[in-house]
């Protein structure tokens, strides 16, 4: 396991950062390494942002010092996507098979993980999330095919969209975490516009589905002093609870959206008026 300890720039030294330093700032690249498991530990809400790439082999999930656990769900909870081939979770012995978009929450306690691909020749590619837990759920299989779609957006405001809902105040029960994704139809290329901010959570997209050739401008910071950051597939940022988060890319794509903090609420979110925003 590798691990890259990123402590957030506050909203007065983001002020006067260049591009290069917003990007060491709030990007976080290098997801997806052969047989490696990866993750960012980032100072706000103690939250871990990574993926796991088995190919060869399985990966095991092991608690990394930083954690001072005997194992790595001690006092944290996960989610986990797959935007890869088929694959499997295994928690304390059971089995989950997560196909393209499935995700799976794993809750405090599971002391065995282990991530493996069922063809290395189109590996599963599991991002990961995690946030520290106070209480108990169950592991819980969330399948694309179960989700409840809440249809967005028009053509007009080439923002036309479907957002998938995973684990949330009304869906998968957990302890801070929420976690789903949102796929932009042929056509369209703006994502949460007018934007909006959490102020009682911290956010983070992770963008995938994207072509080689493809970017995405992805606007943050305050309403009245934005910055933008371009990102390429399987790129995520982080989002404080004082920066808006919105985007548009040269194509559509999907997201990964997954946040942590005060509470489970999904609507609890600060609007922004476009005719505001500077």
């Amino acid at each position: 396991m590798n691990i890259q300890i990123r402590q957030m720039p506050d909203k007065e030294h983001y002020k006067v950062m260049n591009t290069k330093q917003l990007r060491e700032g709030f990007l976080l690249s290098d997801f997806f390494k052969k047989d490696e498991i990866n993750f960012n530990y980032i100072d706000l809400e103690r939250t871990m942002v990574g993926s796991a790439l088995p190919l060869e082999k399985s990966l095991d999930l092991k608690s990394p010092e930083i954690l001072r656990s005997e194992y790595f769900t001690e006092r944290r909870e996960l989610g986990i996507m797959n935007v890869g081939g088929e694959g499997t979770v295994e928690v304390d012995r059971k089995a989950y098979q997560l196909d393209y978009r499935d995700a799976l929450y794993v809750g405090k306690g599971n002391k065995k993980i282990l991530f493996h691909s069922s063809d290395e020749n189109n590996p599963a590619k599991f991002y990961i999330i995690s946030y520290p837990a106070h209480a108990e759920y169950p592991t819980t299989h969330a399948r694309l095919k179960d989700a409840d779609p809440l249809h967005l957006g028009s053509v007009e405001e080439s923002n036309k969209r479907t957002i998938y809902k995973y684990i949330y105040k009304g869906g998968i029960e957990s302890c801070q975490l929420l976690l789903g994704f949102t796929e932009l139809e042929s056509g369209n290329v703006w994502n949460t516009m007018p934007p909006h901010k959490h102020i009682r959570r911290t956010e983070v997209y992770f963008y995938f589905n994207l072509a080689e050739e493809n970017v995405i401008f992805h606007l943050m910071g305050e309403e009245k002093e934005t910055r933008h950051i371009v990102m390429k597939n399987e790129q995520a940022v982080f989002s404080p609870g004082w920066s808006i988060h919105a985007g548009t890319g040269t194509k559509n794509y999907s997201f990964i959206w997954t946040m942590g903090g005060e509470n489970l609420d999904y609507t609890d979110m600060c609007q922004i008026q476009s005719s505001t925003i500077k």
